[in-house]
């Protein structure tokens, strides 16, 4: 047996938040994404969903969502979690595989906007909602947390290209 033992080291552990009086760029934990993929005949599943975890629950495509918490679940809750979900759905640990960064304050659309196509005005992007989106070149999941707070998650090897980008697109407004 090895006494090689990985280490976890998150991938934005060394950056600092970014922040202006207009705009703030912060890395979130790294805790829980879990990728829920229902099955075809699943009724209701995002309902049930929200009654089976303490974490937020957040639309990717018909049929798909990401469990989101700040903290990582054990191996007995995560294997719980998805023998919860059998024969509706099937749960995908990403917690390692993905990041998770947040954008806020009242230049956070204006920023998000020089990256992506989407209408992130609040009557057609409200709180609450999600989407799949390129932001620049990168393929990133975005929610709108509050009326100026955002949320990108992104694979974990595009996750410093991504904040370094956002950075960019944030300077005229520090």
């Amino acid at each position: 047996m090895s006494d090689f033992r990985p280490m976890f080291r998150p991938v934005l552990g060394a950056k600092g938040a970014i922040a202006s009086t207009a705009i703030k760029l912060s890395p979130l934990p790294e805790g829980t994404i879990i990728h829920v993929l229902a099955a075809p005949n699943a009724l209701d599943l995002e309902a049930r969903l929200r009654g089976l975890t303490k974490g937020d629950v957040r639309a990717v495509s018909p049929g798909q969502w990401f469990i989101v918490g700040e903290q990582p679940l054990s191996h007995a809750d995560t294997k719980a979690l998805f023998n919860a979900l059998e024969p509706q759905a099937t749960g995908v640990d990403q917690s390692q595989g993905r990041v998770r960064i947040r954008i806020e304050g009242k230049m956070a659309e204006r920023v998000l906007a020089k990256g992506t196509a989407v209408d992130l005005s609040p009557t057609a992007f409200p709180v609450s909602r999600s989407t799949t989106t390129l932001i620049g070149h990168i393929a990133a999941h975005l929610t709108r947390l509050d009326e100026q707070v955002f949320e990108v998650i992104v694979l974990r090897g595009f996750a410093e290209s991504l904040w370094d980008d956002l950075v960019r697109m944030s300077l005229e407004f520090n």
